[in-house]
């Protein structure tokens, strides 16, 4: 009988000391803009933490790809005092970080960012592979080579390529200079249709019609909003569209060689795991995605009057019929 009072005595003072180990973290998260790319990072990241017993408290903001309220969320941000922060897209991480930079008291604040293009233009790490500060993530830069000879494999011999994109977007730059320089290898032509606002592409679409060849949007969260405004002008004018996320084709696109955002969020998880855990981000390199898909969208194709061959099919990660 005494045994069995020792016990439950012990059992008793074990609990709340368990409770004290099972420390619930609180992660601020600021999203430039709802869109199913971006929606699936934020669910990877989650998933991940849950999956792998973390307990998070979670504070999502949404600037609906407002570069005012982004800035108004990252200095609500820091009034919060999370234990992470996780930026989500190029805007969204460019305000959190000239915000931490104007508090002191928040210098050894964590952040990771996601779905970032070019952290080194977007001025978020000095280094890739030693970030230093508080600062690093995973970017989603992609093999644009690889996307230009998809563009390709479904128009032979295109000579002109339209490009939609916000010429604000850090990343959307980099991404069109890029697609420039393959451009100047592969012998075709970009033209470019700038957009600073989501009401703006459907205007920038109709644009290309008669100049181009094809069109291509890059991993543009302005854009990507409204891509559905983009894909109404091309099913009506033949333009075949492609797109640089494969969630893109689900909604209309002819076909996307892209990374799964879920994956890429369960990623950065992962590295917020081990940031909470003690690592330092100045001393964690900047991860990528690698594996890529290709998804295709045969209606899609249809209406925009692309044959999509055989060949290209049988590659296909997934095929909407």
């Amino acid at each position: 009988m005494k045994k069995l009072v020792v016990l439950i005595c012990l059992l008793l003072i074990a609990a709340p000391l368990g409770a004290v180990h099972a420390k619930t973290y609180q992660v601020s998260v600021s999203q430039f803009v709802e869109h199913p790319a971006l929606d699936a990072v934020l669910k990877g990241f989650q998933d991940y933490m849950r999956e792998n017993n973390l307990m998070i408290e979670y504070r999502v903001h949404n600037a609906q790809a407002n570069m005012g309220t982004a800035t108004q969320i990252a200095g609500q941000i820091i009034g919060e005092k999370p234990d992470l922060i996780l930026a989500i897209a190029t805007p969204s991480a460019q305000t959190c970080a000239q915000a931490l930079k104007k508090a002191p008291h928040m210098r050894n604040t964590p952040m990771l960012f996601t779905a970032i293009t070019d952290p080194l233009a977007a001025g978020l790490v000095k280094d890739l592979e030693h970030p230093g500060g508080n600062i690093t993530g995973v970017s989603d830069m992609l093999p644009l080579d690889q996307h230009m000879q998809m563009v390709a494999a479904f128009i032979p011999k295109f000579k002109k390529l339209g490009v939609i994109y916000n010429s604000g977007e850090a990343n959307s730059k980099s991404s069109v200079k890029l697609i420039r320089e393959v451009g100047d290898q592969m012998g075709f032509e970009v033209v470019e249709a700038t957009v600073s606002k989501t009401a703006d592409v459907y205007q920038a679409a109709k644009s290309l019609v008669g100049r181009v060849d094809a069109v291509f949007v890059p991993t543009d969260n302005t854009v990507v909003e409204a891509l559905e405004s983009a894909i109404k002008v091309c099913e009506q004018n033949d333009l075949p569209l492609f797109c640089a996320d494969v969630d893109s084709v689900r909604r209309g696109a002819v076909a996307a060689m892209g990374f799964d955002y879920y994956k890429h969020g369960y990623q950065t998880g992962a590295m917020a795991q081990r940031v909470l855990g003690g690592a330092k981000p100045a001393d964690i390199p900047v991860e990528y995605q690698e594996v890529l898909q290709l998804h295709i969208n045969l209606p899609a194709a249809a209406k925009m009057g692309v044959k999509v061959p055989q060949s290209l099919q049988q590659k296909a990660d997934k095929i909407y019929r």
